[in-house]
């Protein structure tokens, strides 16, 4: 014996109803971004990296695509987000090339613990530290020439003037004895100096 199907409910019809709207308006909107994407020239996000890469680092730059580095990382726009480091713009300016370099021949030496990916007997990125030296050195030039621009989140110093985001968290969360307690290093030059010192200090530790 069939059931008989019970019709929807006035609640039910208009859920349905707004979870379908819901739907177009998201496939909608996602053509119009991929359009717009695809036809404009200005990128969606303001770019605060840059890389002048000398000649080694052009070379470093092409091993980066070709030796698979881009499968894990991404750097210069090309690449994917499946590394624990997925983003190397800016790189540059957090690792010197010494470091960059220690890493790719002897990853879990110099990082001074075992790594997801790098490590020796890992299936996915343990071939790198058995490249040619030459090859490593030049993509660790490369890396070392993806620079951070003041701002970025990969910067060591916050951006030049105003930040409305973070104005409004510091005045709304941080207490009353923190604000006389601790200067905005923006509205001081000679702090801002001393951050970039110590930033660069720190850069050229190994």
């Amino acid at each position: 014996m069939s059931e008989t199907k019970q019709p929807l409910k006035p609640g039910e019809k208009i859920l349905f109803t707004v979870a379908g709207v819901f739907i177009v308006f998201a496939i909608v909107a996602f053509i119009i971004m991929q359009v717009v994407m695809a036809t404009s020239d200005k990128p969606m996000f303001e770019t605060k990296t840059h890389a002048n890469l000398s000649e080694e680092g052009q070379l470093g730059s092409r091993l980066f695509r070709e030796r698979g580095c881009t499968t894990c990382h991404r750097a210069l726009r090309n690449g994917t987000n499946m590394g624990r480091t997925a983003d190397l713009d800016g790189i540059g300016s957090r690792r010197s090339l010494d470091w960059l370099y220690a890493f790719l021949t002897d990853p879990v030496k110099n990082y001074g613990a075992p790594t997801i990916d790098h490590a020796p007997g890992q299936r996915s990125a343990a071939y790198v530290a058995e490249m040619p030296e030459e090859e490593l050195h030049a993509i660790a030039t490369f890396l070392s020439e993806l620079i951070s621009d003041q701002g970025s989140s990969s910067a060591a110093i916050p951006p030049k003037g105003d930040s409305p985001f973070i104005d409004t968290m510091v005045n709304t969360w941080a207490p009353e004895e923190w604000k006389e307690k601790y200067k905005d290093i923006r509205d001081d030059p000679e702090a801002l100096r001393r951050a970039n010192e110590k930033a660069n200090r720190e850069l050229l530790q190994p």
